[in-house]
């Protein structure tokens, strides 16, 4: 893919073109991935019983966020990504996901009420508040009862700042709006903080 899809207009070109010229480091990473997470899967467990759950992960990448739903018990995890280069790496990683080529603002391919519980880890930050008001109504819509969303939450690391700005992701908005959002959305929503500068939403239809 082109270098000239970095500076397209079009958010997903640009989504695909840096997270697939990176898919060969970010497979590499996943163990580090990993550490950070576990302690953010105890806070939905807290919440939410996993076990014997179907889920959808919304940029799913290599499945380190999925993989944290199948250790907790859920008994189908389904993981989509816009890069195709990410989720060969995810497949070799992790075949216990079934992963699938897609868009967080139109999962067309789900019926209504499709999953359990719907999640993305790091994604919907990316975006502007319109296009997170997609992604939230198609998430909602395929979702039996929870929408959870692993993100940023508090004090952001200067290193991660420099990276949001390099992705020209909307993370100070979301981190300003996005319970306000979640709140027009959802009958009910909820933030916990975890570390590292993140913590989870969970919503619920």
């Amino acid at each position: 893919m082109s270098l000239l899809h970095y500076f397209s207009k079009d958010t997903n070109k640009r989504a695909r073109f840096m997270f697939g010229s990176i898919a060969p480091i970010y497979a590499r990473v996943d163990h580090s991935l990993i550490k950070g997470y576990e302690k953010s899967i105890e806070a939905v467990q807290s919440e939410i019983e996993l076990k014997n759950k179907s889920v959808l992960d919304i940029g799913t990448g290599t499945g380190a966020w999925a993989m944290k739903f199948i250790q907790k018990g859920a008994s189908k995890v389904c993981g989509i990504d816009l890069s195709e280069k990410i989720l060969k790496s995810g497949r070799e990683k992790h075949p216990e996901i079934t992963f699938k080529t897609g868009n967080a603002e139109d999962l067309k391919n789900f019926p209504d009420n499709s999953f359990d519980i719907v999640t993305a880890s790091f994604v919907i930050h990316g975006v502007k508040a319109d296009r997170r008001a997609k992604m939230l109504s198609e998430m909602k819509r395929v979702s039996k009862k929870h929408v959870v969303l692993h993100d940023f939450v508090g004090k952001t690391h200067y290193i991660v700042r420099f990276l949001e700005f390099i992705e020209r992701s909307d993370y100070k908005n979301f981190k300003k709006y996005f319970c306000d959002e979640l709140k027009t959305n959802f009958s009910k929503a909820k933030r916990i903080q975890s570390d590292y500068g993140s913590g989870i939403y969970i919503a619920e239809i």
